[in-house]
């Protein structure tokens, strides 16, 4: 695998792993994940796991010069507890963010704080009254989405620009003002006494049918994107086993 240009937002996208199958991806995990790994009831959510920790293992050890189960991770959370947003413990080392939902799990890495954010295409119940929580009050003025695929699309907006600063959801996302559908992508207004501070830029992202994602980070303009095969990665480290 060759060492992205850190000039780059690289992307990496790859299928869920059945742990069964690949125990050697299982020893790329510290102890902390593998207990994660072992909690889950269904096997499709094992699969999404591994496949998005190893994947970020591999691929952040290349970066770093360190072997993948040698990359440590600092997951201190606001609240002091293990359960926040990794980071790599060290100075000056890449920002990265994953993502996985449906048959897809994805790695992106920047030299800026960066999310990422996919989801599936599936049935929801109530799209309207979901929109309406999402939306901020200027978007609320605007014609609601038209279809699944077009709130999908705006969730994972929003949904990767909270990535970015490490709060996840529980900050929330009426608090972000999108550009409206048609133009490009971007941020209008992020409200509230302690919004964090910008300029952040946002790219929409389709990389398999049926699962909208995108990718936002710190700064005016976005990077390069470069999209890279986050299978044939996993399936590399196999042979080198």
């Amino acid at each position: 695998m060759s060492v992205p240009d850190p000039t780059e937002c690289a992307i990496w996208w790859a299928r869920p792993i059945d742990p069964a199958t690949r125990p050697d991806l299982v020893t790329l995990l510290d102890e902390h994940e593998r207990t994660r790994l072992r909690a889950f009831r269904r096997p499709d959510d094992a699969g999404r796991y591994l496949a998005a920790h190893a994947l970020t293992r591999i691929v952040l050890g290349e970066r770093t010069a360190t072997h993948p189960a040698g990359v440590r991770f600092d997951r201190t959370c606001r609240c002091g507890a293990q359960h926040g947003k990794p980071r790599l413990d060290e100075p000056g080392a890449p920002e990265f963010s994953f993502t996985h939902s449906g048959d897809l799990v994805g790695l992106a890495v920047a030299d800026v704080a960066v999310g990422l954010d996919a989801e599936h295409h599936r049935t929801l119940s109530d799209v309207a009254s979901m929109a309406e929580h999402v939306s901020s009050p200027v978007e609320k003025q605007r014609p609601a989405p038209s279809s699944t695929e077009e709130f999908l699309r705006i969730w994972t907006r929003k949904e990767a620009l909270l990535k970015v600063t490490g709060e996840g959801l529980s900050r929330a996302m009426d608090s972000i003002t999108l550009s409206p559908p048609g133009v490009p992508a971007a941020v209008l207004d992020w409200a509230g006494a302690d919004a964090p501070v910008g300029p952040f830029w946002l790219v929409d992202l389709t990389p398999r049918r049926r699962h909208p994602a995108a990718v936002a980070g710190v700064g005016a303009l976005a990077p390069p994107m470069a999209e890279h095969d986050g299978d044939a990665v996993l399936r590399v480290r196999a042979a080198r086993s």
